[in-house]
């Protein structure tokens, strides 16, 4: 590997004066990721060789601050993307491997022969590698929580679509199965709304169950209760006959202020002044 070698240059100045080199190096190094570069860039303007040059500033100069922030950075540009973390793990290591042959041949061009020297800029070095893979999976994960999370309050939010009327009527129109923890997020959505928006009347519109067990039903009828006490009325509509049959068996009783009618249709033209 012939090299541009003066003998004023550190060892950052020297690999940015062979910075091609150094890229070439580094993609060989990283044969998988190779092809992943340029997709990456434009899913999440993310610049791979030039991160690197970056990473590689920090490490030298040991910037420990920046350094982490860097990798603050990196994990939450990787975890909002959905990008693979096999590709940033091989590619880090590619960088490490790059970064040491430069530094065997920096240290050939001075003849720097002090092998205590050299174990402690290996352990700086690798040091500053670990704390940055460290801190990049911690903000990656954390992040992808928060992410999670509030994708699933988005869908929780999105599974109890309280639509206004007008205002002081709102339909509830239930679609699909109902658990224990869709009837938990149903009763708080469903009480919160009701005292934000002032509900007096509430359409639950049920033709979208096919069944319901005898827990969740218990459940459903505290929605009702609760609902009930806060002076909002509730109105059901489309309830099938394996709901209905299901109900009777239970022997749970409705709230006395309920009103139940065949459809969604029969409760606008009831209680809807359009």
């Amino acid at each position: 590997m012939d090299l541009t070698y003066e003998t004023s240059m550190d060892l950052k100045a020297f690999i940015q004066t062979n910075k091609q080199r150094f890229e070439n190096t580094l993609l060989c190094e990283a044969m998988n990721v190779n092809d992943k570069i340029d997709e990456i860039l434009r899913i999440g303007n993310i610049d791979l060789v030039q991160n690197a040059h970056e990473l590689v500033g920090y490490i030298i100069d040991e910037e420990e601050d920046s350094l982490r922030s860097f990798a603050q950075q990196e994990g939450i540009a990787w975890a909002t993307h959905s990008l693979t973390l096999s590709f940033k793990l091989e590619w880090i290591y590619a960088i490490r491997r790059a970064l040491w042959s430069f530094i065997q041949k920096f240290y050939e061009y001075t003849g720097q022969k002090d092998i205590k020297y050299f174990f402690e800029v290996e352990y700086k070095i690798n040091n500053s590698i670990d704390n940055f893979l460290n801190t990049f999976f911690i903000r990656y994960s954390t992040y992808k929580d928060k992410l999670l999370k509030a994708q699933e309050e988005m869908v929780d939010n999105l599974s109890v679509p309280i639509i206004p009327i007008n205002r002081s009527i709102c339909i509830l129109p239930l679609i699909g199965s109902i658990d224990s923890h869709r009837a938990d997020i149903l009763n708080e959505k469903v009480l919160t709304e009701v005292a934000s928006l002032r509900i007096q009347t509430l359409i639950l519109d049920l033709s979208g169950i096919a069944e319901m067990n005898k827990d969740v039903i218990v459940d459903f009828m505290k929605v009702i209760e609760g609902t009930s006490l806060m002076g909002c009325k509730i109105v059901i509509t489309g309830m099938r006959k394996e709901i209905v049959t299901e109900i009777t068996k239970s022997g749970i009783p409705f709230n006395q202020n309920t009103d139940t009618l065949a459809t969604l249709q029969q409760a606008l033209t009831e209680y809807c002044s359009w």
